[in-house]
């Protein structure tokens, strides 16, 4: 398992090459990469603080209860802060199961949970300033389910 909260870009080829392979017990391996998205068309950067130490502890937190939920052989997380512009890719998930299903339900629950759970203090830059990125109903909806 790999947890990374990290400035740096990262490869996600590399990233991905090894991930999974080689081993007798994975059937599946699905990957999600976040980018970041610029809705107003005005968003020059996205500016993620998070508390090193508490932010990766959550985060493995997080990935634990997937791991004993689907049995998943393996799980990579890599989240990125500092500032970032659009279009820089902001995260990384990848899950190993011995089935598709696992590993794809592993993968989303990942992405919801991090997205509202993991914690991350998220400022958008544009031409009139900054402003803080306040947590979204929808993304808490998205809890429900799992």
């Amino acid at each position: 398992m790999k947890v990374s909260v990290q400035a740096e870009p990262f490869d996600l080829g590399a990233e991905l090459a090894d991930f999974g392979t080689g081993r007798a017990d994975v059937g599946a391996v699905v990957s999600f990469t976040g980018i970041v998205r610029d809705d107003t068309g005005a968003m020059e950067a996205l500016e993620l603080e998070h508390y090193p130490g508490m932010t990766e502890r959550a985060i493995a937190g997080i990935v634990d209860q997937a791991v004993e939920r689907w049995s998943l052989s393996d799980v990579t997380v890599i989240h990125r802060h500092g500032r970032l512009g659009v279009g820089e890719q902001i995260m990384m998930v990848a899950t190993a199961a011995r089935h598709r299903v696992a590993a794809f339900e592993a993968a989303e629950f990942l992405m919801d949970y991090l997205k509202s759970r993991a914690p991350f203090w998220k400022k958008e830059h544009g031409p009139e300033g900054t402003s803080w990125v306040a947590a979204k109903d929808e993304d808490e909806d998205a809890l429900k389910r799992w």
